[in-house]
């Protein structure tokens, strides 16, 4: 069943085809062609490109409550890092005896603050799939419970915005702290190998972007075979009406919870695969800027769209990377003025507008049609 709707979704299956595809053409430019050719692709830029996509299914996520239910979340970026630490601690368990200090069971850095023993929290992410099911629970939780409070609160608009991101700025704030356990300001670092795999090695950062792409590619067929399905007519009934969505009978605080937390463990994933790609997980990534520039992807690409959220946090962190080079103090207020342009200018995003303006050329194309047939007709009418 979920299958057909996947199918049914028009546009849907070519686009995540491509997005593969595109990674697959990538992988090859990487490792089967020589550094000498003009078509090869360096593994730095592989890694940046996985980088991309990492932050374009966080985008998906914020889209998938922004653009269909009207959540403007702006502490999405905490669920980001949260799926980044879990995958930052199994990480730091696969170090073992090969770090600094020596120490096969704590991380360097407790051995550094003199930690006895290993935090109960910690235990458990020697294995792979006990970490990957915490990088979708921890978040997921996190969500749900915050959630279940908020929209039965029915907090809503501005307030919500404001209170998710306080909840990521006392994160924040929580995790700079040396006795949490996570490494306080330095974070999680120093990474060695993923499933018996060298981070260093290049056939290792193909894989993860790769896999990258796959999960990007998973994650929109998904929120398109939802949004088209009757739970996402609900969901963006929501958006348009709440308050008369409710009053037909919808329990409007579940559909929000469910999409809610799905969003979050959406962005757990993207905060796991970012981690490795990157080497580096701290608590930076619990800053609210984050959160907010996420949100700009999501405005600039096309909220509503999926596919604009892609194509925003791509095309606004490759402009950001340029940037940055040439100009690395002004790039915050190119930000700002990027999205007061996009608001002015463009308030449906890039995809927004492309959509619009097809719309608007299948509309008058029959008029276009009529207008120049009629010219023909009186003239082949006899007199």
């Amino acid at each position: 069943m979920i299958t057909a709707r996947l199918l049914r979704a028009s546009g849907g299956p070519a686009f995540a085809i491509g997005l593969v595809a595109v990674a697959v053409l990538v992988l090859l430019a990487n490792l089967a062609l020589p550094p000498d050719s003009p078509f090869y692709v360096p593994g730095y830029a592989v890694s940046l490109m996985g980088k991309y996509l990492c932050y374009a299914l966080l985008a998906l996520a914020i889209d998938l409550v922004w653009g269909y239910v009207g959540i403007l979340s702006l502490g999405h970026g905490a669920f980001f890092a949260l799926g980044g630490y879990a995958m930052g601690m199994y990480l730091m368990r696969q170090i073992g005896p090969r770090g600094v200090y020596g120490n096969p069971v704590l991380p360097d850095f407790m051995v550094f603050l003199n930690w006895p023993q290993l935090p109960w929290y910690w235990h458990g992410f020697d294995q792979f799939w006990f970490a990957a099911l915490m990088v979708l629970l921890v978040p997921g939780a996190l969500a749900f419970v915050f959630g279940w409070f908020a929209f039965r609160s029915r907090v809503s608009g501005v307030y919500l915005s404001i209170i998710t991101q306080a909840m990521t700025y006392a994160l924040l704030l929580a995790f700079f702290r040396n006795d949490m356990g996570f490494g306080g300001n330095n974070g999680l670092t120093d990474f060695k190998d993923l499933l018996g795999f060298s981070l260093q090695a290049d056939a290792t950062r193909a894989g993860l972007f790769l896999a990258t792409a796959i999960a990007l590619a998973a994650a929109f067929l998904m929120c398109r075979a939802i949004t088209r399905s009757r739970f996402g007519k609900v969901m963006i009934a929501i958006r348009d009406a709440e308050s008369r969505t409710r009053f037909l009978g919808y329990r409007v605080e579940s559909y929000k919870l469910v999409v809610f937390t799905l969003s979050a463990m959406m962005a757990g994933v993207a905060g796991a695969l970012y981690v490795p790609q990157v080497g580096i997980i701290n608590p930076g990534e619990f800053a609210p800027a984050n959160s907010i520039e996420a949100v700009i992807w999501v405005a600039v690409g096309g909220r509503g769209t999926l596919v604009g959220p892609i194509i925003g946090a791509v095309t606004v962190n490759l402009g950001k990377t340029v940037f940055t080079n040439l100009l690395p103090e002004f790039w915050l207020f190119a930000l700002g003025g990027l999205f007061i342009l996009v608001t002015l200018v463009l308030p449906k995003g890039i995809v927004g507008a492309v959509q619009a303006a097809a719309w608007r050329y299948r509309r008058e194309r029959p008029s276009r049609r009529a207008a120049e047939v009629a010219p023909e007709a009186l003239a082949e009418t006899p007199r």
